[in-house]
């Protein structure tokens, strides 16, 4: 990974390949900017010209238009080209950035759960965002000021010493100090936009959670806490920026005020000049245009080195994303899976850092067999069930899909295998029936309906104005719990896996409904395996094998009625549930 000391150039060179992508485009680009800059070279020398042949008494007025002719030719060709250079290196630096973005977000993707159990959301959007927008800059108008301000100070400097060598040397006196003001400055600049754009991360970040959750905040009044919040950090990113801009808000002033005392020494020597008659006014015109010419590279400097450690800065942000590799690596032989599924644990046993979650676990669950999991919160319920899909990595050698360890399988492979409805349901901001066929695009109406009503959410849709067609919300936020959990059961179903998982996936979901779903799952899921989690006796009770956790140990194992006879905590949870479900029917 780079780090914060990193040179501007390494941390830039890590888009040389992005840049060799599009190395044609810059070619084209560059080319059209020196043709760009060499006719507006062309433009004082015929300007001075004109000058002279309007003063002269030798030469009458008409003699002037062959002159503006080539002038007037010249601007079309600056023109053109210039149009040219602009789609050349902007296209280009686009283009880069739209790599640069798909290349994050795929990354983004393929990175392992617990990657984002420490980075902020908002964070990631700044990096997606901002930064990217710095690296454009960077790859766009930074080659566009280098080139140019590099190609126009060697052009014009030569012309003018060749054409005055004692005038030029001593109107330019002033210039290096410009050099210096952007050597110190570029010290700075990198350093004050990192601090900028982790502000504008930190903004993003409380303004997509207040977003997110503003129904809690609105339930609590708690508006003007975290408007008062938002402030606070909206105040911190004004004044990191004010810094920035102040710091760069001194260039422009202190280049404007030397190029006035160029002018002042032009106007001097070159006055004293003419009145000697050793200098034309014509030359004085076009000297006074490239002088005024020369600033542009000066400021184009200015612009290099500013947009240059800004893109470094963003570059590095980035990096630090892109260099992160997932803790859950893909099986070392990819494979076709058979037809025929059966799950087998062999004394796993699993930690978070010190803290331990699954010890010493081991079971055997047949093709087609339903598996019940049930324990407190907190027992390793859904960790346990999070091996079998690897977004918790097992140790090798205890858990087995096909009786093959997890860990050999090819990650798609594997979850293809699987159907999971998670604890937390996500529903994307579509409609029901888009939310559904996520997980299989191609499905049509009639599949979808179908498994809707073995969710059992049919009904529910039946009320809704809009039906199967009806907008959700941003996460599912205009329907109720229950009605979420279920269509993100048919979304599971949608897909026939041949493993299906749920999660505690029917905890918001009353009595009678609970039971219409288990019944039309029996019956439409037959001949497949599936895996229910739940705090609830009546929602596992007929599955082949349920395991009993406590504490992150089986201290159970078995069918419910062999459960239900000896002591222990399913007999406990059992008992207390059926007399809580009689007090209800009361």
């Amino acid at each position: 990974m780079h780090g914060a000391g990193t040179p501007v150039f390494e941390h830039l060179a890590t888009l040389l390949p992005l840049l060799a992508r599009y190395r044609w485009l810059y070619v084209l680009g560059i080319s059209a900017l020196i043709v760009t800059s060499g006719g507006q070279l062309l433009i004082p020398l015929f300007t001075g010209r004109a000058v002279d042949i309007l003063l002269s008494s030798d030469e009458p007025a008409r003699a002037v238009l062959p002159t503006l002719a080539r002038l007037l030719g010249v601007a079309i060709v600056v023109g053109v080209s210039r149009f040219v250079w602009r789609l050349g290196i902007h296209g280009a630096s686009r283009r880069i950035e739209t790599d640069l973005r798909r290349s994050l977000f795929h990354h983004l993707t393929v990175l392992s759960p617990d990657y984002y159990d420490d980075v902020r959301t908002g964070d990631l959007m700044a990096r997606a965002t901002n930064d990217m927008n710095a690296v454009r800059m960077a790859t766009g108008m930074a080659f566009v000021a280098f080139f140019d301000g590099l190609f126009m100070t060697v052009a014009i400097l030569s012309i003018l010493i060749a054409r005055n060598a004692r005038l030029t040397l001593l109107t330019v006196l002033p210039l290096p100090v410009i050099t210096v003001l952007i050597i110190l400055m570029g010290r700075r600049v990198r350093h004050l936009f990192a601090t900028v754009q982790e502000g504008f991360a930190r903004l993003s970040e409380q303004a997509q959670e207040v977003f997110s959750g503003i129904r809690v905040v609105k339930s609590f009044a708690k508006e003007r806490f975290f408007l008062r919040r938002f402030a606070s950090a909206n105040d911190h990113y004004q004044n990191q920026n004010m810094v920035l801009v102040r710091l760069w808000g001194l260039f422009f002033p202190i280049v404007a005020f030397l190029s006035g005392v160029t002018v002042v020494i032009l106007l001097w020597v070159g006055g004293k000049a003419i009145i000697a008659g050793t200098l034309t006014p014509g030359d004085f015109v076009a000297t006074l245009a490239y002088l005024q010419m020369l600033i542009w590279p000066m400021l184009g400097a200015g612009f290099t080195v500013n947009m240059l450690q800004r893109g470094a800065a963003s570059v590095e942000r980035i990096n630090k994303v892109l260099d992160a590799q997932p803790t859950i690596a893909n099986g070392v032989e990819p494979r076709v899976p058979r037809t025929t599924t059966g799950i087998e644990v062999k004394n796993l046993s699993f930690a978070f850092g010190e803290a331990t979650v699954l010890e010493d676990i081991s079971f055997s669950l047949a093709d087609g067999a339903t598996l019940g999991i049930i324990g407190r919160t907190g027992s390793g319920k859904s960790t346990l069930v999070g091996t079998f899909l690897r977004t918790v990595d097992p140790p090798d050698g205890t858990v087995f899909v096909d009786g093959e360890d997890v860990r050999r399988w090819d990650l798609d492979a594997l979850r293809h295998r699987f159907g999971y409805v998670p604890q937390e349901t996500f529903l994307f901001s579509a409609t029901i029936i888009e939310n559904i066929s996520f997980a299989r695009p191609d499905a049509d109406e009639a599949e979808v309906i179908a498994v809707g009503t073995t969710a059992g959410i049919d009904r529910d849709v039946a009320e809704f104005p809009e039906g199967w067609n009806t907008l959700v919300g941003e996460r599912g936020v205009t329907l109720s719990g229950g009605q979420k959990q279920r269509i993100a059961l048919a979304r599971a179903l949608l897909a026939d896996p041949q493993i299906l998982v749920m999660d505690d996936s029917l905890s918001a979901v009353d009595s009678e409904t609970e039971e219409r779903i288990l019944a039309s799952l029996r019956k439409t899921r037959a001949g497949k395996s599936t895996v229910i989690v739940s705090n609830r006796v009546s929602v596992i009770r007929d599955s082949d094998l349920i395991l009993v956790l406590e504490g992150g140990r089986v201290t159970q194992q078995g069918r419910h009625e062999e459960l239900f006879k000896r002591p222990g905590l399913y007999q406990t949870l059992a008992r207390i549930q059926q007399i809580e479900a009689t007090e209800r029917e009361r």
